[in-house]
């Protein structure tokens, strides 16, 4: 006797950030759920691009306004390998360097076939919003509301301390 079974893949389609686990880069599960109530930074970063000096400000603003906004990078390689470190080197790096103690993520792919979820996430509602192609480089900012919805999209080139970002914090 054959036997023919249906089977039914649900794809969940997510509502917000709140829907998404990431791998932390001190190892272990980051549940985004935990920030709701907080407006939320999402940056994409790396070690050895010329935007690398952002992390001083990203530090900064998150000991400003850590009350009301959580900033957390994710490293990422895809521009021109400039995030090229395992996590430990990438952990490190930061620290060392910057003294960064906002949360940060395990590296992960921001763009093409192997784009983690939460990107593709966060790009498909940014193109949504009209900003098609948003990332475009390393340390694109992502902001996201209390809610855990995209409010908008900053390029690279947009300083974490800058008018344009805190006029939303304000």
């Amino acid at each position: 006797m054959i036997r023919l079974l249906c089977v039914a893949i649900v794809l969940t389609v997510a509502s917000s950030i709140y829907d998404f686990k990431v791998e932390s880069l001190e190892g272990g599960s980051m549940d985004l759920s935990k920030y709701k109530g907080k407006k939320v930074l999402i940056v994409n970063t790396a070690s050895k691009c010329g935007y690398t000096p952002q992390y001083k400000d990203l530090e900064k603003l998150y000991e400003e306004k850590k009350d009301q906004l959580v900033i957390i990078g994710f490293p990422a390689n895809n521009f021109r390998g400039q995030e090229p470190g395992t996590n430990a080197e990438i952990k490190e790096f930061c620290q060392k360097n910057y003294g960064v103690t906002f949360p940060m993520a395990a590296k992960v792919s921001v763009k093409g076939n192997d784009i983690h979820p939460l990107f593709k996430y966060l790009t498909e509602e940014a193109e949504k919003k009209g900003i098609e192609d948003p990332i475009k480089w390393n340390f694109t900012k992502f902001l996201v509301d209390e809610n855990g919805k995209l409010i908008t999209v900053f390029s690279s080139k947009v300083n974490p301390l800058s008018e344009e970002i805190s006029k939303y914090l304000n």
